[in-house]
């Protein structure tokens, strides 16, 4: 099939650096007058000025991210969703903040006031301090197990009336009244726990951006565990210009941002996450400036400042859309970009990566 974009929605700020926020969702402590200058609040006129960027531009979702640190995915999609056409929105959420039978009634309201443009991504989490905020005091296993269990009756209430009666949860006749068309389930997650969980729920896996080999790896484990038809797709940030070395001196000043003490700060916090993929992405660069590209055009210096998805594509437009079409190749089909600042970034992956993409066949649908 076709690759599939999608573009983010950065609901905790943005700015031109990788460096916006501390550690406690709160303005960063830089001190360059001219940094914090850059720093563009999340509030809902810019956001809805990144969403229309990412629709004009051939983008068929925009992600957004959930935790302390931002604003809430259910609330700002469904006003954002008000002011494009036919932009989706893949909406993250911790199953242990609500109950599943209410989010699988959110979810047929967003799908019936929107016409269809949801997507789920259910976010476990791997930050026993971020989960802790929530009144969440489950291990990462029981947590796993939390999830499958969600997701059972999230989906049965969606063909409901639906009964479960498990460890985490038991509902009588849960249901989501009236018809619609019921979201694709994202899901992301690269302990033992999480593939069982991916396997059995979830129609989409999501993994965050490592070398071809490693992504094969968890693709092919994935595989093997399961006997249904699963998607896969990629969570990358991107630095895609009409030269090489244009797109890598944005890096180096990305980079050349950075002091040694915060680079020192940002990695002690990510090395306490219990998040075997945040561990991943830390084993990728090791805290070390000196071998950030890990594969060709895969950058991980984002990762030495910012939790998650720490990598980025960087290159020209034929260079990113070679390593697209590679991962495609293993079998990703959909890939959830990002770049700083998301509004301009939007611009130069749609007027210069996107009709690559489309020259090779790559992107079939049409610009919105």
């Amino acid at each position: 099939m076709p690759v599939v974009l999608h573009w983010f929605l950065p609901t905790t700020g943005d700015s031109r650096s990788i460096v916006g926020v501390d550690d406690r969702g709160g303005r960063s402590t830089h001190t360059d007058p001219l940094f914090e200058k850059q720093l563009r609040e999340p509030d809902i006129e810019y956001l809805i000025d990144v969403a229309r960027a990412a629709e004009r531009n051939g983008f068929t979702g925009v992600l957004t991210p959930t935790g302390t640190w931002c604003e809430d995915a259910w609330l700002t999609t469904a006003a954002i969703a008000q002011h494009t056409r036919t932009l989706k929105f893949l909406v993250a959420f911790r199953p242990g903040s609500l109950s599943p039978t209410l989010a699988a009634q959110m979810a047929a309201t967003f799908q019936r006031i929107t016409g269809g443009r949801l997507m789920l991504n259910i976010v476990t989490g791997g930050d026993a301090a971020e989960q802790q905020r929530f009144g969440d005091w489950l291990d990462k296993d029981q947590r796993y197990e939390r999830t499958g269990e969600f997701l059972s009756v999230v989906r049965g209430a969606w063909n409901g009336p639906y009964d479960f009666d498990g460890k985490h949860y038991q509902v009588a006749g849960a249901l989501a009244p009236r018809r619609f068309d019921q979201p694709p389930i994202y899901f992301g997650g690269s302990s033992p726990a999480a593939l069982d969980v991916a396997a059995e729920h979830t129609d989409v896996y999501l993994t965050w951006g490592e070398p071809p080999a490693a992504v094969a790896a968890k693709i092919a484990a994935v595989r093997a565990l399961s006997s249904r038809e699963i998607r896969f797709g990629i969570r990358l940030h991107v630095i895609t210009r009409d030269t090489s070395e244009e797109a890598w001196a944005v890096a180096r000043s990305m980079l050349d941002a950075l002091t040694p003490e915060q680079i020192a700060k940002a990695q002690s916090s990510l090395g306490k996450a219990d998040s075997v993929g945040q561990q991943r992405m830390l084993a990728l660069h090791g805290g070390k400036l000196d071998a950030l590209e890990i594969y060709p055009n895969l950058w991980a210096g984002i990762g030495l400042v910012r939790p998650g998805a720490g990598t980025a594509l960087v290159g020209s437009h034929t260079e990113v859309a070679d390593r697209i079409a590679e991962y495609h190749d293993l079998g990703i089909d959909e890939f959830i970009l990002s770049g700083y600042p998301h509004l301009e970034e939007a611009y130069h992956a749609g007027e210069g990566l996107i009709p690559e993409l489309r020259r090779r066949n790559l992107l079939t649908s049409p610009p919105s």
